[in-house]
């Protein structure tokens, strides 16, 4: 059977969502072995679709730049003769993802949102004017997946484990961390991760509280559009679009927001679009799977709070 490896990465000390995400597209391929370089992680994995655990020792992820964790990849796709890479599409997976291509001279594929069986994956691109299907021709593929774009099916047993020490070049430690600070997190879920993202845009003229109070009572990330991120009403680092975050939630709900190209290439690959905006004529309800056409102010605090009562 092929061999598939998936990195595994870690929230707070957590296996991510994305894992099982990967775990469950890597098991279209082959058998599933996942690679960690924090130990503690290892024993989260079971009830995923994962055959095997390897454990990278002697590389410091807190100290180097990811070009170590790059060679120790490269360097297991040699010993497993593994025929796929999977790793989640976030900057720093991409940039990892790179990196191990290069090294293994291996084809890379970039903001996946699916893949079968023989290796072919599916990617929205052109600003998600066009549908692309492409795999490629060398014996590996280093492939990385966009988060929520499967639904994580649960595997059976313990996988079994054992630990890899690769050998990493001078080189590779020359870019060393000399320190970090973890971003201030806040109730919600992560943006990328979030199975339920509700975004603002101009229509809110600054003011976001409706558009948290729907999030929160939803469980929802909050997302925002670059109109409403340049004018300083939201973060930069909740920004959706083309020149900001992409996601996949189940449900997006875009609220004030026209459908401009930018901020479409960044959300429409979501299950369900749901839109609230007051001009009928709105770009956004060509996208959407249900529209409402009226004012935000007025729609979405008694959206909230019908599903506070339906909830209670």
């Amino acid at each position: 059977m092929s061999q598939v490896l998936i990195l595994v990465d870690s929230v707070g000390g957590q296996v991510s969502k994305s894992t099982g995400e990967l775990a469950t597209f890597g098991s279209r391929l082959g058998s599933v072995t996942a690679v960690v370089f924090e130990p503690a992680l290892a024993a989260q994995l079971n009830g995923f679709s994962i055959a095997n655990v390897v454990v990278v020792t002697g590389v410091d992820t807190s100290k180097y730049s990811p070009a170590p964790v790059a060679e120790a990849l490269a360097q297991l796709i040699t010993s497993k003769s593994a025929t796929a890479l999977l790793v989640t599409s976030s900057a720093r997976g991409k940039e990892i993802a790179g990196m191990v291509a290069v090294i293994s001279n291996s084809g890379l594929i970039t903001d996946a949102i699916d893949v079968d069986a023989d290796r072919i994956t599916t990617q929205s691109v052109f600003g998600g004017g066009t549908t692309v299907h492409s795999a490629v021709t060398t014996p590996t593929a280093v492939i990385t997946m966009r988060s929520n774009s499967i639904e994580v099916v649960a595997g059976s047993g313990t996988p079994t484990q054992e630990e890899f020490a690769p050998t990493i070049s001078e080189a590779a430690k020359l870019a060393v961390v000399n320190s970090t600070e973890p971003a201030v997190k806040g109730g919600r879920p992560e943006l990328t991760e979030a199975s339920i993202v509700v975004s603002g845009g101009r229509g809110t003229n600054g003011d976001f509280k409706p558009i948290e109070a729907l999030a929160d009572v939803l469980g929802a990330a909050v997302g925002a559009s670059r109109a409403a991120t340049d004018a300083g009403w939201y973060p930069h680092t909740h920004q959706v679009g083309q020149t900001g975050k992409t996601v996949s939630p189940q449900l997006y709900v875009a609220c004030g927001i026209s459908g401009a190209i930018q901020h479409r290439a960044g959300m429409q690959t979501s299950k369900l679009i749901v839109a609230v905006n007051k001009d009928p004529e709105a770009p956004i309800f060509e996208l959407s799977d249900f529209g409402v056409v009226g004012d935000l102010f007025n729609v979405l605090p008694v959206a909230t709070a019908a599903i506070t009562a339906k909830k209670a």
